[in-house]
């Protein structure tokens, strides 16, 4: 299972929101870069950057940091925020991603998720961003009545290889996962990758412990930036 740690760039510092709350961040480095050196020396291989002024304004905002990261470290990167538009995923793709995460768009511009996975087949990969069950858009400002379980299986069945699920009442949350609706997620997905409340190497166990045979990596930020366990920790768990 694949870790990804989180580099969340906010007015070009990096941070973490509470519940996807833009008004509950914590800043934990002043640039992107040095949190992705930082996760690359202590071992990490992929990276999760989400450019969340990017899904705020509906267009990518940090492609500078995006190429910097590529060009300096090894990092496998997948970014998303604000990729809108296929000159955006474009965009970022060309700036050194190796995967481009689109969230809104997918759920308002189904043609455009279409053409996109016609251009770049599996690099493109689905955000499903869930409050309380249903999907939520547009940097997790807008809820709309659409179940989460439902909205994987549809975007499985349109060829989406991967869908990363954040569970938002629990991102930043370090704690109180729910497998339950994780299981159900996985169930109906390709490939998924978990993002959401995951605070000790604990939860790395019982998210280990499920043994689904979809689940194929994990998102976690504020617990690494906060010292509950280190990159190392984390892949001895998750790869023993």
């Amino acid at each position: 299972m694949i870790l990804y740690p989180a580099l969340d760039i906010l007015d070009g510092h990096v941070v973490r929101l509470s519940q996807g709350d833009f008004d509950r961040s914590t800043t934990y480095a002043a640039e992107p870069i040095a949190a992705a050196r930082q996760w690359a020396s202590d071992g990490a291989e992929h990276l999760h950057v989400v450019d969340l002024d990017g899904a705020r304004q509906g267009a990518p905002a940090n492609l500078d940091s995006l190429r910097t990261i590529a060009l300096q470290t090894d990092l496998e990167v997948q970014f998303g925020g604000g990729l809108r538009s296929i000159d955006a995923i474009d965009a970022v793709l060309a700036a050194g991603a190796k995967r481009a995460i689109i969230g809104t768009a997918a759920f308002k511009d189904p043609d455009l998720l279409e053409r996109a996975l016609e251009r770049h087949g599996e690099r493109i990969v689905v955000s499903v961003d869930a409050r309380n069950g249903t999907v939520a858009t547009s940097g997790w400002l807008e809820t709309t009545e659409l179940q989460a379980v439902d909205a994987t299986t549809a975007l499985t069945a349109s060829g989406v290889a991967t869908i990363i699920y954040t569970d938002i009442e629990r991102d930043g949350m370090l704690g109180n996962l729910d497998l339950d609706a994780l299981h159900a997620i996985a169930d109906a997905a390709g490939e998924l990758i978990y993002a959401g409340g995951i605070g000790s190497l604990e939860d790395l166990q019982a998210l280990k412990n499920l043994h689904h045979p979809k689940l194929a990596g994990l998102i976690t930020g504020k617990a690494l930036y906060e010292g509950r366990f280190t990159i190392a920790e984390a892949n001895a768990v998750l790869c023993t």
